[in-house]
């Protein structure tokens, strides 16, 4: 499985709950970084570079509306760190069924410890 550096920074932009929030809250509708500053006890440099770190991972854009910056969400972005979590997934559910096999294979009468067997005739 091949990680991306954009996947790196998507996961990266993510592990912050303020990101998290912004990205969720302009999922649903745009916002300008002054508007998105009054949601969060922090300065507006602050959400500023919040809004920096998500835009360079992909998870929001910036578009020019007058003289204000505003920020939109961008699904693309989420859907392709939700591929590599639905792989990982997929690879450790596939290593479980493999164990269930191979202790479904075990004799069930048979509990000595792996070195201890006998061979008896």
């Amino acid at each position: 499985m091949v990680v991306d550096k954009q996947v790196d920074r998507i996961f990266h932009a993510l592990a912050d709950p303020t990101r998290r929030e912004i990205v969720s809250v302009v999922l649903v509708q745009d916002h300008s970084v002054s508007e998105l500053a009054r949601r969060f006890p922090m300065s507006f440099a602050a959400v500023q570079k919040h809004v920096t770190v998500l835009e360079r991972a992909g998870l929001v854009t910036k578009l020019p509306k007058g003289r204000e910056q505003r920020v939109s969400g961008n699904i693309d972005a989420l859907r392709k760190a939700r591929q590599l979590l639905d792989q990982l997934e997929a690879t450790w559910r596939l290593r479980v069924e493999r164990i269930g096999q191979i202790l479904a294979e075990e004799d069930p009468g048979d509990r000595s410890e792996p070195g201890e067997r006998t061979n008896e005739k």
